[in-house]
């Protein structure tokens, strides 16, 4: 049965129902926001400008509907932003792994199933048991897949603060979480704002690679391993190959290191849980995989999008940072004359470090 809330202390009341909801589908937190994005849109527009965003055009192709939610999806009044923890427990520890050449990292985001479609589902209940309990409601769900602002529309509600990485992060749950998005023609309270708790602290700007974080809450994504493992479909430039160690896809670093992610806890969501044995596994293993076992290993998982021919490409720029040893370099060479000029090029210039640093070839 709908019910009518024409008065605002009957939204106090639906904003507790939808906190309720919320933690039933899995959500450990809710947040409710305006609208109002006047200042990042003055900040994206100058990162843009500047060439931050490499060649991620979809940054700059929807215009300012990413800053004006109400242009996006006409008639918003609110954006209810979601927080789901998505860190494994039990996974190998992020540190032994990045220091073990031979070892494969991955972003710990990345080692379940695709967060895409657990999120995006979750989240389309809670807006069906809106809908189904408020006379009028039209709202539309978002993860990660729309031009949606998520860090900033959720640093405008209780979930936490922008850290200097740009991540968002909370005093009791670090950042290893997902964040999705309902965006609303109700006009639920608000909340106010989380104060900021990173002080004089830097750890995470002196920590990266690539020195991405070119200073406090400002990224060059042209230089991060995420984007550049990820996003770039080409040729990773070669002065940034060897800042990338062992990471075949995305970077953790900047949050391994944060004080506030002694805090944080793990999943309890199984759709997260260690799959094929990725939070630690032998670069050779995987650079072994035909696409034929990509393909059935990572299905299902975000890995998958980026295709075989990338993973290996990545693989590769391990590989050549990897120790010397016999088994790399056997590895190396049995893809040096793969059908891909993107493939070949990368274990060229792996075959290449690895002579230099003593290897047979």
């Amino acid at each position: 049965m709908q019910i009518d809330y024409p008065q605002q202390t009957h939204y106090v009341a639906l904003n507790r129902q939808i906190n309720l909801w919320a933690a039933e589908l899995g959500f450990q937190a809710v947040g409710i926001s305006d609208t109002h994005l006047a200042e990042a849109e003055s900040g994206l527009l100058q990162w843009l400008a500047e060439g931050r965003h490499g060649e991620l055009d979809y940054m700059a192709k929807h215009g300012l509907k990413r800053t004006r939610p109400s242009e996006l999806v006409p008639g918003t009044l609110r954006v209810i932003s979601l927080r789901m923890n998505y860190l494994p427990a039990g996974a190998q520890d992020s540190w032994n792994v990045l220091e073990n050449g031979e070892r494969a990292f991955i972003s710990r985001y990345a080692l379940g199933r695709d967060y895409h479609k657990v999120m995006r589902n979750r989240l389309a209940k809670l807006a069906e048991k809106i809908r189904a309990a408020v006379a009028g409601f039209e709202g539309r769900v978002f993860t990660d897949s729309a031009p949606v602002m998520e860090v900033e529309l959720a640093r405008k509600t209780r979930l936490g603060w922008r850290g200097k990485h740009t991540l968002l992060l909370d005093r009791e749950h670090g950042s290893w979480f997902f964040l999705g998005e309902i965006y609303v023609n109700l006009p639920l309270p608000i909340d106010e704002p989380h104060a900021e708790h990173c002080g004089t602290c830097s750890r995470c700007i002196d920590i990266c690679p690539t020195q991405a974080i070119i200073a406090p809450y400002k990224l060059d994504a042209r230089r991060c391993i995420s984007y550049l493992t990820i996003e770039l479909k080409g040729s990773i430039p070669i002065e940034l190959r060897p800042l990338i160690g062992n990471r075949i896809y995305g970077c953790d670093d900047c949050q391994l290191v944060c004080p506030w992610n002694g805090f944080a806890q793990t999943t309890v969501e199984p759709d997260f849980a260690v799959r094929n044995g990725l939070d630690d596994v032998s670069l050779a293993e995987l650079f072994a995989w035909e696409e034929a076992d990509f393909n059935a290993k990572l299905a299902g998982s975000a890995i998958y999008r980026i295709g075989h021919i990338q993973w290996l490409r990545n693989i590769a720029v391990a590989l050549g940072n990897a120790p010397t040893h016999s088994d790399i370099m056997a590895a190396l060479e049995t893809r040096a004359h793969h059908p891909s000029d993107l493939v070949r090029e990368h274990v060229a210039w792996a075959i290449l470090q690895q002579v230099r640093k003593g290897g047979s070839h």
